[in-house]
């Protein structure tokens, strides 16, 4: 298979769409050819849309989200949980179409995706490039800490973790970055700035884009 991303997350909601997007649009713009994918999406697909609104057609919605359920539970949840073989054929016939796939998780990175397993254990078959999404905010230690623990125990090589900034920063957000460095001096750690979208869409992601050009690159 081809160079694959996986962007989970310590929650739900704590900005892996908007990452994922920006990583799309970054790789895209330096004429990467580079496609997005959001295997399972619960209680709307407007995550896979914006996907598919950057990928300017190369894909259908139901390629980039081949899973979706309207309820807004956890896809192990759902009358017929997808199979562990068949979400791994999914991604892996998808990344044999392009140089770089990006896979966007669902949840947090152990939320449970069907049968005994969940975004770490696809990781692992994978073997791919990891980024772990956290709310840059009170809790968020915690929650990265656990996350990269649960990460190394399936021997994970390739990780990095991005801050992204909480729509009303705290008293924490400032030493998050700067605490989370000393207990994982080897990890990279990235913070990105809040960003003003007047709502999020692929022209918004694609400008943030190009101002965040530096830093992605670094990232990737």
């Amino acid at each position: 298979m081809k160079k694959i991303i996986f962007v989970t997350g310590t929650d739900t909601g704590v900005g892996k769409t908007v990452l994922t997007g920006l990583l799309l649009a970054h790789l895209r713009g330096e004429g990467c050819d580079a496609l997005a994918m959001k295997p399972f999406c619960s209680g709307g697909r407007g995550d896979a849309r914006l996907l598919l609104g950057l990928q300017k057609g190369c894909l259908t919605l139901n390629e980039v989200n081949p899973y979706y359920y309207d309820k807004p539970v956890t896809p192990a949840a759902a009358p017929n949980p997808v199979a562990f073989k068949d979400v791994v054929s999914r991604i892996s016939a998808l990344s044999n179409r392009c140089e770089t796939l990006l896979i966007e998780g669902a949840g947090g990175l152990l939320s449970p995706l069907g049968k005994n397993y969940t975004a770490r254990e696809l990781i692992s078959e994978l073997n791919c490039q990891t980024i772990i999404v956290s709310r840059n905010s009170l809790g968020t230690i915690n929650h990265t800490l656990l996350t990269v623990e649960a990460m190394r125990s399936v021997a994970v090589k390739q990780l990095e973790i991005v801050l992204m900034r909480a729509e009303k920063p705290d008293p924490s957000s400032p030493t998050n970055e700067k605490l989370l460095r000393q207990r994982l001096g080897e990890i990279l750690i990235f913070s990105l700035p809040k960003l003003k979208f007047q709502r999020i869409s692929p022209r918004e992601i694609e400008n943030s884009a190009t101002f965040l050009k530096k830093v992605l690159a670094r990232l990737l």
